[in-house]
């Protein structure tokens, strides 16, 4: 491993992450995945480590992203290309519907959290809804 990403120390931040896909022949929306940002394999110090010396400018304020998190289980995996196999497994939803890949009308809600003892802190919830192009 390089020296500027060996680290010691905390790993990650605890945060719980989950995605929900609603469907138009569904009433309620499902849970696909769940996960833990602590299942990342690098973590943000090691992250903007990386990034500044190839020669990213950092400035207070910058966004800052970690790309797809994925465990160990399939109901923990990040990306439908992970779930789906890259489409060759579709995913059975639990009304019989299944799917490869998101598709024209679904909506996917990201919601995360951190949670400890006699606390929970949200960060509300993100959805879109796919529209067919136009």
């Amino acid at each position: 491993m390089l020296d500027y990403l060996r680290f010691k120390g905390a790993w990650n931040f605890d945060i719980n992450l989950e995605v929900w896909l609603g469907t138009a022949a569904a009433a309620e929306p499902f849970r696909i995945t769940a996960v833990n940002s602590r299942k990342l394999y690098w973590n943000v110090a090691q992250h903007l480590a990386h990034a500044t010396i190839n020669g990213a400018r950092v400035r207070p304020g910058d966004l800052f992203a970690s790309g797809t998190v994925s465990g160990t289980t399939p109901d923990s995996l990040g990306s439908m290309l992970e779930i789906s196999k890259n489409g060759k497994e579709p995913m059975s939803l639990p009304n019989g519907e299944r799917r490869t890949f998101l598709e024209d009308g679904d909506t996917v809600t990201l919601r995360g959290w951190c949670q400890g003892d006699g606390y929970r802190i949200g960060f509300g919830e993100c959805t879109g809804r796919f529209l067919e192009a136009a």
